[in-house]
């Protein structure tokens, strides 16, 4: 057969479909009673896999018969103009199969901790910092999230020194993993009364919500203080003695929580140093993975200056994978499907390059 797109094996296949008939059975008869969740979640998982083989193999079967009709007098005319088009369309379900035969960051599906700090720049960073919050809010209500914020120190001018948010909803960690980095924003500031542009930035990280499953902590590693809350801090600070600090000794780790109860208060701290905890293993094992891994879309490197927000120009421009959008009140306002979908196919197109395909 000519111009066959080249594929995975067939084995390979084959496997898959085998796994997926045996999960259907199991849970259809019960056999897997006692693992009714995990056997659910590996169905749920290679369900759109399946039905991607399956898409391909229709194709490819109708390919082959349209190209043995080439050879028939009366049906050739219509096969040659049948064969531009499936083979374009087993091209297109060849990518995806591909795309869906990609290894899975487990934790794509798991909620986040966002947190945003200001960088250089002072009170414009601040208040970008906030600028940046409510953009984030935004999206998540666009798609439907809980935004919840746990943490938050507020400046007098209505910035932001920190601020703790955790977010759930369907694959919070999948589309918001390459939002870590530094946002560097360029706009005259209010505080500027000669009209200069300035230039500031703040930081922004968004680590996969651990559970306590995945980190183990000993109680004899923490240092755990209650305070009293002081500074501005929005409606997040308080002036009773509930606040809590907890320092995780070993990893130099801080973490304070600042809400009424002092009771919620230590476990909303230990859920954010879980967390991140949880993002160091994860950063230590991608680092061993690869040598190579600040050139990496999702890398999570938070040193590296990943978009530039420009007020004048109406742009924002994501540096790695040189993307400029003439839409920034749009971005600002939550818009940010089009920069995801674009950082999530470059990624995947590297991962595919990786794998040979």
């Amino acid at each position: 057969m000519s111009d066959t797109p080249r594929m995975v094996p067939e084995e390979r296949l084959a496997q898959i479909h085998e796994r997926f008939q045996f999960l259907e059975a199991a849970m259809a008869d019960g056999t897997g009673a006692r693992n009714i969740a995990a056997l659910a979640k590996e169905y749920s998982d290679l369900k759109p896999v399946v039905e991607e083989i399956a898409t391909w193999r229709s194709l490819r079967d109708a390919l082959r018969e349209t190209e043995t009709m080439l050879s028939d007098p009366e049906l050739r005319e219509l096969a040659a103009e049948e064969l531009p088009l499936l083979r374009a369309r087993l091209r297109d379900a060849e990518r995806g199969l591909q795309l869906a035969l990609l290894p899975k960051d487990a934790a794509d599906t798991r909620p986040a901790m966002l947190e945003i700090r200001p960088g250089t720049g002072g009170d414009e960073a601040a208040l970008f910092a906030a600028d940046l919050l409510r953009m984030y809010q935004r999206y998540a209500e666009a798609r439907g999230w809980g935004f919840e914020i746990i943490e938050e120190q507020a400046t007098e001018l209505g910035g932001i020194k920190e601020v703790v948010a955790h977010i759930r909803g369907e694959n919070v960690f999948a589309r918001l993993k390459y939002e870590s980095g530094v946002h560097r924003v360029q706009r005259v500031p209010t505080t500027e009364s000669g009209g200069r542009i300035h230039t500031s930035a703040a930081t922004v990280a968004v680590l996969p919500e651990a559970e306590e499953v995945d980190v183990q902590i000993d109680p004899n590693d923490l240092r755990i203080d209650t305070m009293r809350s002081s500074g501005a801090g929005g409606q997040h600070v308080n002036t009773t003695d509930s606040a809590v600090r907890i320092t995780h000794i070993p990893s130099g780790i801080v973490v304070t929580s600042s809400e009424k109860s002092q009771h919620r208060n230590r476990e909303i701290a230990m859920q954010v140093l879980r967390t991140r905890l949880f993002d160091l293993e994860r950063q230590r094992v991608d680092s061993e993975r690869s040598a190579n891994r600040a050139a990496q879309v999702g890398s999570g490197d938070r040193s590296e200056r990943i978009r530039t927000y420009n007020f004048p120009q109406g742009r924002m421009t994501d540096h790695r994978i040189n993307l400029t959008l003439y839409k920034l009140d749009q971005v600002m306002l939550g818009d940010l499907d089009e920069v995801i979908d674009a950082l999530t196919a470059d990624d995947q197109a590297r991962m595919l390059a990786e794998m040979g395909a």
